[in-house]
């Protein structure tokens, strides 16, 4: 499991969410096929430090759990 994503039973369910929030990973999936581009990401969650990276990293997870 990458750096920036973790799960913990009493954090919305043990849904994995990207780590220090509660911002579940398929959101952040869904927001980013939807077009979100990081400066969106940086815009509507300041406090999330995403890089481009951990946004590749995200969504190699999210495939790698739904298949």
């Amino acid at each position: 499991m990458p750096d920036i994503i973790q799960t913990n039973p009493k954090i919305l369910g043990g849904q994995p969410v990207i780590k220090g929030t509660r911002i579940p990973v398929a959101r952040v999936v869904a927001l980013h096929i939807q077009g979100y581009k990081i400066k969106d990401f940086k815009k509507d969650y300041p406090y999330l430090d995403l890089s481009k990276k951990n946004l590749h990293e995200i969504y190699k997870y999210y495939l790698n759990q739904v298949a």
